[in-house]
């Protein structure tokens, strides 16, 4: 199955702690006592605050919009770069601060079930499972047209995305199981 979606039509879910709002893009389920196989959304960050805490997941986050977020992860501080991801452990102590308002893009994966691999590419990309964002420029995705701002995710099928126009960014995450 493959999905198209669109950044403003996705469902908003503020944080519990204020800090920012989720726009959850897929969860796959997982095996039965997990909360998913996994997961993709964008977050909006407001304000400095912690990550949740996921156990036994591992977590890719890639700044999409702003500057000035700086993790601290376990002790070590980490800014981000825009459009460069960054793996950590769910189990890691996270807290972010912030200069002004970002946005993200997150994908959290079941350690041991499944691996996420994300990069940003202008190039044809192809893989069983997976989600992507477009950056820029135009794209097309097994048939469908994809813009700045539009997506896509699909499971157990293999997709392949190319570039339609020049200069073309892509936010492209292939999911490995097993």
């Amino acid at each position: 199955m493959i999905q198209v979606w669109s950044v403003e039509n996705l469902p908003v879910t503020r944080w519990r702690n204020g800090g920012g709002e989720t726009r959850e893009i897929i969860a796959i389920p997982g095996p039965e006592g997990s909360d998913f196989l996994w997961r993709a959304s964008i977050a909006t960050l407001d304000k400095d605050g912690p990550f949740s805490h996921f156990s036994g997941i591992d977590r890719v986050i890639t700044l999409l919009e702003g500057t000035g977020v700086t993790l601290t992860v376990d002790g070590k501080d980490i800014p981000l770069a825009l459009h460069t991801p960054l793996a950590f452990s769910g189990d890691s102590t996270c807290t972010a601060r912030i200069t002004g308002q970002s946005q993200d893009f997150n994908i959290m994966t079941l350690r041991g079930a499944c691996n996420a691999h994300v990069e940003v590419v202008n190039s044809a990309q192809q893989s069983h499972s997976g989600v992507c964002l477009v950056l820029s420029g135009e794209w097309q995705l097994n048939g469908s047209e994809l813009v700045a701002g539009m997506g896509a995710w699909w499971h157990n099928e293999h997709s392949t995305i190319r570039p339609v126009s020049a200069g073309g960014k892509l936010l492209f995450c292939r999911i490995e199981e097993g």
